[in-house]
C-alpha cells in the first residue's frame, strides 16, 4: 500500500510548466501544450551581461594588438565586436577568426565581409581546428572572448597545444530577477544548466520543492540538482528519451492518467 501511495504522488497530475529559457517562436513545447491542455509558461532565469567598456580597459587588454581571435559562441562575437567599437578601435582586414562551428561561422557573417581565408571552421570542438592552429599559431597571438565562466575545455586546448593567447572577459552570464513569481507555483519546472539552479536559489533562498517536480536536462544540472537536495522527477537525455519534450510526455501520459 505504501509503495503504491509513494507512486501515486510521484505521478500527481500535471497542469502547469516553467522553462527556464526565453520563448521560442517555434517549439515542440507548443504541441506538448495543445495535445494534453498544458499551461506551459517560459522564463529565462538567466541571461548574458557586456562587461562595460571603462571596466573593460582596467585588464590594459587591446584587440587591436592580437592578429587572430577565438570565437566559442554568438555572444563571444557579439561582444567583442560592441567593446571594439566602444573602444573606438578600428579591425584590421587582416584579422583572422576561428569558430567553433558552422553556426558560429555563419553568424560571424553579420559582422565582416566573409572571406574563407581568414575564417577558419571547426564541427564542434575547438580540436576540429586542430590543423588551422598548427598553420597559424608560430605567427598569430590570439584573443579568446570569454564570460565570466571562461572557457575551460578550450583554454586547456590551447594550453596543452602551445598557442599563445590571451582570455579576455568581454561578457558575463548573471542570473535573472525572477522576484514576480514569488508567488507564482508550477507543477513541473525544468532546468538546463547548473546557472539555473543557481538563479533559483538567488531569487528564492527558501525555496521547498514539496509536490513541484523538477525537471533537469543534462548530467552537470542534475549533479546541481541533487546539490541542493532536490528530487529529480524527469531527466533527460537518455536513450529512451533523448529530448526534454520526449521526457515530459512520458511524465505527463503516466501522471495525466483518468
Amino acid at each position: 500500500m505504501s509503495s503504491s501511495n509513494a507512486e501515486v504522488k510521484k505521478f500527481k497530475k500535471v497542469k502547469t510548466i516553467l522553462i527556464s529559457q526565453p520563448k521560442p517562436e517555434r517549439s515542440p513545447y507548443y504541441k506538448l501544450e495543445n495535445k494534453y491542455g498544458l499551461k506551459i509558461d517560459f522564463r529565462p532565469f538567466i541571461h548574458v551581461e557586456g562587461v562595460p567598456e571603462r571596466e573593460f580597459r582596467k585588464t590594459r587588454i587591446r584587440p587591436d594588438e592580437f592578429s587572430a581571435v577565438i570565437f566559442t559562441s554568438k555572444n563571444a562575437i557579439e561582444h567583442y565586436f560592441r567593446m571594439c567599437e566602444e573602444m573606438r578601435i578600428k579591425i584590421s582586414q587582416d584579422m583572422k577568426y576561428f569558430c567553433l562551428s558552422e553556426a558560429i561561422a555563419r553568424y560571424l557573417q553579420k559582422f565582416i565581409i566573409y572571406r574563407k581565408r581568414k575564417v577558419f571552421v571547426g564541427k564542434r570542438d575547438i580540436s576540429d581546428l586542430t590543423n588551422y592552429f598548427n598553420k597559424h599559431k608560430a605567427k598569430e597571438r590570439f584573443l579568446l572572448p570569454c564570460s565570466n565562466l571562461g572557457s575551460k575545455p578550450v583554454v586547456e586546448y590551447l594550453e596543452n597545444n602551445e598557442i599563445e593567447f590571451q582570455e579576455a572577459m568581454m561578457y558575463r552570464t548573471v542570473s535573472s530577477d525572477l522576484s514576480d513569481l514569488r508567488d507564482i507555483f508550477y507543477d513541473v519546472l525544468v532546468f538546463f544548466s547548473p546557472l539555473g539552479i543557481t538563479s533559483l536559489y538567488e531569487n528564492f533562498p527558501d525555496f521547498k520543492q514539496n509536490e513541484t517536480r523538477i525537471a533537469v536536462y543534462g548530467t552537470s544540472t542534475s549533479a546541481a540538482v541533487k546539490e541542493r537536495g532536490l528530487t529529480i522527477n524527469i531527466l533527460a537525455p537518455s536513450p529512451e528519451t533523448p529530448s526534454m519534450t520526449m521526457a515530459l510526455e512520458k511524465y505527463i501520459q503516466e501522471a495525466n492518467k483518468k
